[in-house]
């Protein structure tokens, strides 16, 4: 009981400091202490049993020594982006060809395309984000509504549909015998469901603060607004085509290292089309460096906590219930997952704590694997939205440079509250069609 207490002390602890803008390097290992402390879990090492210390920090230095080089070489490419004046010149052009009213639709589009391309989600976040600042400023639009446009086009209706190459599409696989494009026909309504019911709400929320009197207000941190030579457009848009044409067509032989090589690629392609429109390439490669570490760090703190939550009695209990629960398969499966995923703060992770579970037992029960493959992955990007999830955290506040009193309801409007409604969609669809 006390563990119980503890766990879910911890994760609404957790919860409001990340609202209230408190250090994550500080909120996250606290909150995970109360979590061992009520799981009888020992704080320092001792004979090799289970203890605080080393969960999180295996927890912490495990995401670190896996998404490192991605980090990096994201930041890089955004600030690269930046410095050269490309990512404002695309974005200029996508105001006069389409008109302010398409900005919005703008960012989306180029989230989408690099999320479903096999991008990682955080990638996308540091690539687009420059353009989405030039697009928002030159609009007039408020700038706290960037990170739920960056998230809408990631990790929505691209991240779990069916074809997409992001990990949480392909983890089920592994335990299903199933492939990427499982149930299919479903996922394409839904994604298009989730598609349009989404951007009608974001521009809703846009066009409302709006006429509240919200507009674009600078912050002192921006690149500064020069007057200088911009360069042609398709410098800008060439990079993107590079990360996107390498992720895609190496993802299948290098797995998640593809990524590595198809950034590299867009760095290096990004330094020599543009290398004399740079102002200050050493500034940019310093802030982009920066950037990286503050990002993959607060990611990695929030991580800890999870890998402590993990391996409590409590969060055991909790999983055998939820996997256990009697009624519709599809259901049970959907919100398993989904209350897993929320309470480690990751789609992935909820995804792989889950299926070895639920997986077997369903199968048994004569579910069919491509139906389960597809409420699974549509329910695993849901509530792992919360606010302390790796990617809300990097996007709001080390890549926007915003709080989450700003821009975190918008985003879990449409990165919460839209995916639900999809899985509901999705189990209508397979229960009576």
């Amino acid at each position: 009981m006390l563990s119980m207490v503890g766990l879910l002390s911890g994760l609404i602890i957790l919860i409001a400091l990340t609202l209230r803008g408190v250090n994550l390097f500080i909120a996250a290992p606290l909150c995970a202490l109360l979590v061992a402390w009520s799981g009888d879990m020992a704080v320092f090492p001792s004979g090799g049993e289970l203890n605080f210390l080393s969960s999180y920090m295996n927890g912490f230095a495990g995401f670190v020594s896996a998404w490192f080089f991605m980090f990096l070489l994201g930041s890089l490419f955004g600030k690269l982006m930046e410095d050269s004046g490309a990512a404002d010149s695309v974005a200029r052009y996508i105001v006069a060809k389409l008109g302010m009213k398409h900005a919005v639709l703008a960012v989306v589009i180029a989230c989408a395309v690099l999320t479903y391309g096999g991008v990682s989600v955080f990638i996308v976040a540091f690539s687009v984000y420059p353009m989405a600042l030039s697009l928002f400023k030159d609009a007039d639009l408020p700038r706290r509504f960037i990170p739920a446009t960056l998230a809408f086009g990631s990790v929505t209706f691209t991240m779990t549909s069916a074809g997409s190459p992001e990990i949480q599409n392909w983890i089920p696989i592994k335990y299903l015998g199933t492939s990427p494009y499982a149930a299919w026909e479903v996922s394409l309504v839904v994604a298009v469901f989730m598609a349009i019911t989404g951007y009608w709400w974001l521009k809703r929320m846009i066009t409302q603060a709006k006429a509240a009197g919200e507009g674009f207000v600078a912050n002192a941190d921006d690149p500064a607004v020069l007057t200088r030579d911009y360069p042609h457009p398709m410098t800008g848009v060439m990079p993107l085509l590079v990360v996107l044409v390498c992720s895609f067509t190496l993802h299948e032989v290098l797995q998640q290292s593809a990524l590595i090589v198809a950034l590299l690629a867009g760095v290096v392609s990004l330094l020599v089309i543009n290398f004399k429109h740079f102002r200050d390439l050493g500034n940019a490669i310093n802030l982009g460096t920066t950037g990286a570490l503050v990002a993959i760090g607060n990611t990695a703190a929030v991580v800890g906590f999870g890998a402590v939550a993990k391996n409590t009695e409590a969060f055991q209990q909790a999983v055998a219930v939820m996997t256990a629960m009697p009624g519709n398969e599809l259901l049970g499966a959907a919100i398993a997952v989904s209350v897993i995923a929320g309470l480690t703060g990751s789609a992935s992770g909820g995804q792989a704590i889950a299926l070895p579970l639920v997986a077997p037992h369903y199968l048994d029960a004569g579910v069919n694997p491509e139906q389960l493959h597809r409420i699974v992955a549509i329910s695993s990007g849901a509530l792992d939205t919360l606010p302390h999830n790796g990617y809300v955290v990097t996007t709001i506040r080390a890549i926007c440079k915003e709080t989450h009193q700003r821009a975190y309801w918008a985003m879990a409007a449409l990165t919460a509250v839209v995916p639900l409604v999809g899985v509901m969609l999705a189990l209508l669809l397979f229960i009576f069609f």
